[in-house]
């Protein structure tokens, strides 16, 4: 099986992509098995994928069922902070597809012209994740207010720190954080190196770190939530595959993969 290639954002702006566009378009099944549009000679080429940080485990793993559902397509992810993504496409950075971790990202880019026509495909919802010792003895939102716990939010432009933001304002908890992350990957890694007590990040980044992190649940009453939409952009060079990758993540073999990842269904 191919590797899934990444690419940081920053290198999307000088990098031409090119792709192999056709009339028609299709979606797998998922599991890695062909479906009726695998045989399609629509489906080929090479999308670059622009989607939130907290879709890297569950994306990498749609983009190889859908390589396998489709041979000789190659699917290309650039994971980072969503409106970071929004502003780099709205930059005029080649790319086929944008997965936000909220519509306000999303529509940024449609209201620019760069998309169209977005779906939410998923859900989230935020957790606090701490170190496995819990050294801060963080026991929920509030203990987040002392002067003891070190904190890691996402910037505030960052879905992830709006979210948290919310949850915050729910819970009437003032909170200084030590360090704002650019994603939230980058809030879960302080945890995980023990550089902070705790990081305000999504049920479904506390899921995927296993047991280098331990979740703190946020009371439904507080907590906060985010919409994912997905869309083909409108200057893909490759808009059939593109629009096959859209429907696939929408396929229910794409709502399987984000379900086991710890995604609600929209």
């Amino acid at each position: 099986m191919r590797r899934i290639a990444t690419i940081t954002v920053a290198a999307l702006v000088g990098i031409g992509l090119a792709g192999c566009g056709s009339d028609d378009s299709g979606s797998g099944t998922g599991g890695g098995a062909a479906s009726s549009t695998a045989a399609s000679p629509s489906i080929s080429g090479d999308i670059t994928v622009l989607a939130a940080a907290s879709l890297t485990e569950s994306f990498t793993t749609l983009g190889r069922q859908f390589e396998a559902a489709h041979p000789g397509v190659r699917v290309t992810f650039g994971f980072a902070g969503s409106s970071a993504l929004a502003t780099q496409i709205t930059s005029g950075a080649p790319a086929d597809v944008f997965a936000s971790a909220s519509t306000k990202n999303m529509d940024t880019v449609v209201a620019a012209g760069a998309a169209a026509d977005p779906t939410v495909f998923a859900e989230n919802i935020m957790e606090i994740a701490v170190p496995p010792s819990n050294p801060g003895k963080v026991t929920g939102v509030d203990s987040l207010a002392s002067s003891a716990v070190k904190t890691a939010l996402c910037q505030p432009q960052v879905p992830c720190g709006a979210a948290a933001e919310k949850v915050l304002t729910n819970a009437q908890v003032t909170v200084k954080p030590v360090t704002l992350e650019p994603d939230v990957k980058s809030v879960l890694s302080k945890v995980q190196l023990g550089e902070v007590d705790a990081g305000v990040v999504y049920v479904t980044d506390v899921q995927a770190a296993g047991d280098k992190v331990v979740g703190v649940e946020i009371p439904a009453d507080v907590n906060a939530s985010t919409s994912y939409p997905i869309a083909a952009l409108t200057k893909s060079a490759n808009a059939a595959t593109a629009a096959a990758f859209v429907d696939y993540v929408l396929s229910p073999a794409g709502a399987t993969v984000l379900t086991s990842a710890g995604f609600q269904q929209p």
